[in-house]
């Protein structure tokens, strides 16, 4: 008679083979993280949304371990396309979070559909008011890019250090401007700096003659123009024209190769507020971003050329070790593709510490959706064509 008892430890084997290949299985299968990203691509806002896109080129396959899908769409500079773009990612996508938009007027109107939908957001914008105050709808967004108020607190402490008394302004009509003349006006007040002039224009003006004339029939000790991009070459150029001496700010919405490409010898020595990525190179040893900083430029320059990083790049980099960072945590409560996974990491992305991105050290809170602090600050200044550190 022949006996069983081999067949059925056989079984037991081949059952015990099952539970730990499907186990294994059921690992594999995880959904991947998919991330949907909003740039501006085209449009006035393209030298933005061009290296912002490079970067996450350069972004690895997977986060935490698991396999990423990354779904880039282009709003082309359009607040209105942003909107859909992310309506798409959200609904017809099923993304687990949304990086972008760039521009400030479509990261705020973003935020309706993000909050709807429960999903979080990582802005690359300037102004701080997507992430401020944290309630509301406010409270599925970040930013990556340090706030107006932390480059206005800077530039206004090396205006009083330089004599300024005197400042004209003319910004974007727009909530970029708006929140560059609110944040600089309050600390312009604080280091006894006035404001003597104030004039808007928008990223499309072809001219703007009479705001410059009238600006420098205000007789300011400088001038500062806050925009972002390539559009911020004109008013500068037309003060340059029009015979302005004295010395031009910018804001850290500048730092592309195509404004120095466009502006040329107009905007050499422009004074700007920055962040570690533009001027790595130039950054005291010491500075606690550096290594992570430089690393990114020697990567991203050996990718695309000399001298091809910004600012806007940096910034990009920065959120694959935050979303990285977050995810690791979320995983262990919830799986990819799920309400209760972008919840999850909603809430881990605000329990970054001291975690060191390319444009300075990222620490956290539900309060605090940026997270950066003054070593993300420095100034900078146009000297032969390039972006060079100047000072804290």
């Amino acid at each position: 008679m022949t006996s069983f008892k081999p067949l059925r430890a056989l079984a037991r084997a081949a059952a015990a083979s099952c539970v730990v290949s499907c186990a294994l299985a059921a690992t594999a299968a995880r959904a991947d993280i998919k991330v949907g990203i909003d740039l501006s691509s085209t449009g006035p806002a393209a030298a933005i949304g061009i290296t912002s896109k490079n970067a996450m080129l350069m972004w690895p396959k997977t986060i935490a371990g698991q396999n990423a899908q990354y779904i880039v769409l282009d709003d082309g500079s359009d607040p209105g396309a942003a909107v859909r773009n992310i309506r798409k990612l959200i609904n017809e996508d099923h993304v687990d979070v949304i990086v972008g938009p760039n521009i400030t007027p479509a990261a705020l109107a973003a935020l309706d559909p993000v909050a709807e939908s429960q999903t979080p957001m990582i802005t690359l914008i300037g102004s701080a008011s997507v992430v401020e105050p944290q309630e509301g709808k406010r409270v599925w967004a970040y930013k990556m890019a340090q706030t107006d108020r932390a480059m206005a607190d800077v530039m206004t402490r090396y205006m009083a250090n330089h004599n300024v008394k005197t400042v004209g302004f003319i910004g974007f009509a727009d909530s970029y401007g708006d929140s560059w003349l609110s944040e600089f006006t309050k600390f312009a007040e604080l280091r006894h700096i006035q404001v003597v002039a104030t004039e808007r224009y928008n990223r499309t003006d072809a001219s703007v003659t009479g705001q410059v004339l009238k600006l420098m029939a205000a007789r300011p000790d400088a001038v500062l123009i806050a925009g972002a991009g390539t559009p911020t070459v004109l008013p500068q150029r037309t003060l340059v024209e029009r015979g302005f001496k004295g010395p031009i700010y910018q804001t850290h919405g500048i730092a592309t190769p195509e404004f120095i490409k466009l502006g040329g010898k107009d905007v050499e020595g422009t004074l700007f507020p920055t962040q570690p990525v533009v001027v790595a190179r130039t950054l005291p040893a010491d500075h606690p971003a550096k290594k992570a900083a430089l690393a990114f430029v020697n990567a991203y320059e050996a990718k695309y050329g000399p001298g091809t990083v910004t600012q806007f790049a940096g910034d990009a980099a920065g959120v694959y070790p935050r979303l990285e960072d977050a995810v690791t945590r979320a995983l262990k409560t919830a799986q990819p593709g799920t309400t209760e996974f972008r919840v999850a990491l909603r809430n881990e992305l605000e329990h970054a510490h001291e975690l060191v991105v390319p444009n300075g050290v990222v620490n956290t809170s539900a309060k605090d959706h940026v997270g950066l602090d003054q070593r993300a600050s420095v100034m900078g200044i146009i000297r032969g064509g390039k972006f060079v550190y100047l000072s804290q």
